[in-house]
């Protein structure tokens, strides 16, 4: 795992290897084993490398093919690297490195070397004879790629910090991004905070040279999810088994030491069992809490028994996270509402010499594991509602808002003044932080159209879907995977773990894993107890206790600690985000009152969104 960095078209040579230099300075914590940069008439290229496999000096980068044709910069991990490299009989090999293996493959292949790799990765190769640069982010968008490109100037990074650092831009706050981070607590892909600072989406790849950018599409959820690959239900989880068990193989290799983070749910549980079926005494690391009501512990430590585990537990009191807060948002590399409980568990884990930890993230999303699931389900059977004309369903929308005040009953009032009771419609409403009159009320701002993201997902899984019908549930996979999971939880997990220079690997993500599952019928999906699916595959791995317990989120008691330990340092920064000019004045203060009123529908995370963003802002120097 490593941070990448480049420019291309900067015609100052001098400058641009001072430039690059900034930016691999300002990412150096992702990689402290090596930084390096190549520079040339046309491009500079940096580098920090956090060495997980072949540990080797010459497998360090900027790696430059033999001939010196060909200069590759690269964070992530192929883990297929072995089987790829069998398949290039044709290179003269230098190293044992992946970082090797995925240059051959490009040489060899060009974009269609893409195909061949089971990885998380982003990656640039320059061609100098072409005087082309090639860049791609892996399926599931597990890495980040961030980009500016403007007249003949493109310049990229694996953080916003590193295009940041390089003087370049000018750091100004995107309105219509402002309006998608306060409605969700975070900005959809491609779109970033800032104006003219894009991502390169999952599943992409990108060709850059003097006359055209071009960018293209190689892998979806939706295009590439396989039906029919089964036909009993023991098929189907006999077959889940399998790909799960290969997944976290496949993750398991590594040159360094590793653990996992077990939270005691179904999803890490599952892959500390299957960790521990080939290695003896994993390492295991769980964020407990004071506040019992937040507190997984009793249930991670079961599991590190049964599994003979070496468990490290850390009992967190809300002093402590006063203390590491201004670290843990020092380390937010973009906005968003989530991140310092990965920050945490991440720099325990790393100072127990640890590089590299697996994570369930990814379980709820393939598996029916959230509440949106059950619903949708719900509201599959409540179709007749819509029987009635629209009028009468807002209205019947409205009194149910108003009888029962909060934000579920907000979001059902929403729900029922749609066209039609279908998840294309109503999806967009799951993960809605401040619906559209409260984020004018705070801005002042037009209020856009749902977002460009979102529109793409709906078209996807809905009427412009090629003629193909998806189940429900798994159309709501595939929103979840392409909305909140790429947007906000492998965002938070990206930066917060890099910060230790810790490498965090997903086997739920596998793509081979991911396009089985989706594939499923609902009937074998349908949650009826967590995850049926997924435990009814594991057999025996788990014990019953933790598969029929009330599935717990994995959050920090921030509704006590804000009236408690932290309502001055919130205060101050609902203050400071209304004197910056974004917020208008008394609407950040009127939310503060509302919830320390302890108003229903205002939620914690309503508040704590406007503190990140003021923090993170005021740390980047960001202008309106």
């Amino acid at each position: 795992m490593c941070g990448i960095n480049g420019i291309f078209g900067l015609q100052d040579k001098a400058s641009a290897e001072l430039k690059i230099t900034q930016m691999n300075q300002a990412t150096a914590h992702r990689g402290p084993d090596f930084t390096a940069a190549y520079s040339d008439e046309y491009i500079s290229l940096g580098h920090n490398r956090l060495a997980i496999i072949d540990l080797d000096a010459s497998s360090n980068q900027p790696f430059i093919s033999a001939d010196g044709r060909y200069v590759l910069v690269f964070n992530g991990e192929l883990y297929n690297y072995k089987e790829v490299r069998l398949q290039l009989p044709n290179w003269n090999f230098r190293t044992q490195s992946d970082t090797e293996v995925l240059l051959a493959a490009f040489v060899t292949h060009k974009e269609k070397c893409l195909q061949l790799f089971n990885g998380m990765f982003a990656f640039a190769v320059w061609d100098k004879e072409d005087q082309s640069l090639f860049v791609a982010r892996d399926r599931m968008g597990i890495k980040p790629l961030y980009y500016y490109e403007k007249n003949d100037l493109f310049v990229f990074s694996s953080e916003i910090k590193g295009i940041l650092a390089s003087n370049l831009i000018n750091a100004t706050l995107d309105k219509e991004s402002l309006v998608d981070y306060l409605r969700y607590q975070t900005v959809h892909a491609p779109d970033t905070i800032l104006e003219g600072v894009k991502m390169i989406m999952p599943g992409h790849y990108m060709w850059v040279s003097g006359e055209e950018l071009k960018t293209e599409n190689y892998w979806s959820p939706v295009k590439n999810t396989r039906f029919n690959q089964v036909s009993t239900y023991q098929e189907a989880c006999e077959k889940n088994l399998e790909l799960l068990q290969n997944a976290v193989k496949r993750r398991l290799v590594a040159d360094v030491p590793f653990g996992a983070f077990l939270s005691g749910g179904i999803d890490s549980s599952a892959l500390v069992g299957l960790m521990s079926n080939t290695q003896k005494g994993v390492k295991t690391f769980h964020i407990s809490f004071e506040e019992e009501a937040y507190s997984e512990a009793v249930h991670a430590r079961k599991i590190a028994e049964k599994f003979a585990t070496n468990h490290t537990e850390i009992t967190l009191k809300a002093t402590d996270l006063r203390d590491i807060l201004p670290a843990a948002l020092g380390a937010m590399d973009h906005p968003g509402a989530d991140g310092p409980n990965t920050f945490l568990v991440s720099k325990v884990t790393k100072e127990h010499g640890i590089t590299m930890a697996l994570s369930g993230l990814g379980g709820d999303e393939l598996y029916a594991g959230y509440d949106i699931f059950s619903r949708a389900l719900k509201l599959q059977r409540s179709k007749w509602l819509f029987s009635f004309p629209k009028g009468i369903r807002a209205a019947m929308g409205q009194m149910y808002a108003t009888l029962k005040p909060g934000i579920a009953s907000k979001k059902i009032q929403y729900v029922l003044s749609q066209n039609y009771l279908e998840a294309e419609y109503y999806y967009p409403f799951n993960r809605l932080a401040l619906f559209d009159e409260e984020v004018k009320g705070l801005t002042g701002l037009d209020i856009l159209p749902i977002n460009k993201v979102f529109q793409q997902t709906n078209k996807q899984i809905g009427m412009g879907s090629a003629g193909i019908t998806y189940p429900l549930l798994t159309k709501i996979s595939i929103a979840e995977l392409q909305s909140y999971m790429q947007n906000v939880l492998l965002r938070d997990t990206d930066q917060m773990s890099m910060a230790h220079a810790l490498e965090v690997r997903v086997p739920f993500l596998d793509h081979e894993l991911v396009e089985f599952v989706l594939g499923l019928p609902d009937h074998w999906k349908n949650p009826t107890t967590p995850k049926k699916f997924l435990t009814d595959s594991l057999g025996d791995l788990l014990p019953s206790e933790i598969i029929n317990r009330p599935k717990m989120g994995f959050t920090f008691p921030w509704e006590i600690w804000f009236r408690n330990e932290l309502k001055d340092f919130v205060q101050a920064h609902l203050h400071a985000i209304e004197n910056r000019g974004i917020i208008r004045k008394g609407a950040a203060d009127g939310l503060w009152k509302k919830f320390l009123a302890q108003n229903p529908s205002v939620h914690w995370s309503r508040i704590w969104q406007l503190v990140v963003l003021e923090n993170w802002l005021k740390k980047n120097n960001v202008s309106n």
